[in-house]
């Protein structure tokens, strides 16, 4: 059995683990316990009453947090000739409009957090699947990072502002960071309801029975606390 250091034991005793939280107490105890040495992030776990091995049961969409992530998120846009000089004017960090920036995605560069692409260029995308499919930047419709090009200020725009993809994976669990530490319990506790609202949102036609399963909600290096699913699908953005 792994031991754990002093800082997670002392973080650790601030929690009962017999508790199941309310989603405000639950933030404002990540936030404090979180014992990392750098700003950690803040993560919601959620285990789903899906089987991810039915088309019918995968959960996959996107949430714009209202007080966005707490870091610099770095935008690389797919497109050419109109489409290339929106993603410009639109903020775009990096525009991958010729073979020379496609090929050098293919060898392995990847300094960037989200992609972004035009239909048109999807084709030229598809061949990087081996490199950006692992690290979760493969550009898709139905995460909305698949775009026209008229559409592309609003997109980029939105992923700078913390626009987060959740996706359901293969053991039916849901993983999404709402923020900073640093963030204050109240902005960690508005991205949280933003998230359940989302995923309220996102409920696939096939599931059946108990939607949400388990909560958690923990900082990068701090202890995992229980979050009671009830008041976290009923809570809004308004309390």
């Amino acid at each position: 059995m792994a031991k754990h250091g002093k800082k997670y034991m002392a973080a650790l005793a601030k929690v009962n683990l017999d508790t199941v939280y309310s989603p405000k107490e639950a933030v404002a105890l990540a936030k404090e316990t979180s014992y990392a040495n750098f700003d950690a992030s803040v993560e919601v776990h959620l285990r789903m009453g899906l089987d991810p091995r039915q088309a019918d049961q995968q959960v996959r969409d996107v949430v714009v947090l209202p007080n966005g992530l707490g870091k610099t998120v770095r935008v690389l846009v797919f497109a050419q000739g109109e489409g290339a000089t929106k993603a410009q004017e639109g903020g775009a960090d990096y525009v991958a409009d010729t073979d020379e920036m496609i090929n050098k995605i293919a060898a392995g560069w990847t300094d960037f957090d989200v992609t972004i692409a035009t239909p048109d260029m999807m084709a030229k995308v598809g061949k990087l699947g081996r490199v950006l499919g692992p690290r979760s930047l493969m550009p898709n419709p139905k995460a909305g990072t698949v775009c026209a090009a008229e559409d592309l200020p609003r997109v980029i725009n939105e992923a700078k502002a913390g626009r987060v993809e959740f996706r359901l994976d293969k053991t039916a669990n849901i993983h999404v960071a709402i923020g900073k530490a640093s963030f204050t319990a109240e902005k960690l506790f508005q991205n949280f309801a933003a998230l359940m609202e989302a995923i309220k949102k996102a409920r696939p036609t096939g599931a059946k029975g108990t939607y949400i399963r388990k909560i958690s909600v923990a900082a990068t290096m701090g202890p995992g606390l229980k979050v009671d699913p009830l008041q976290a699908v009923t809570i809004s953005l308004e309390e």
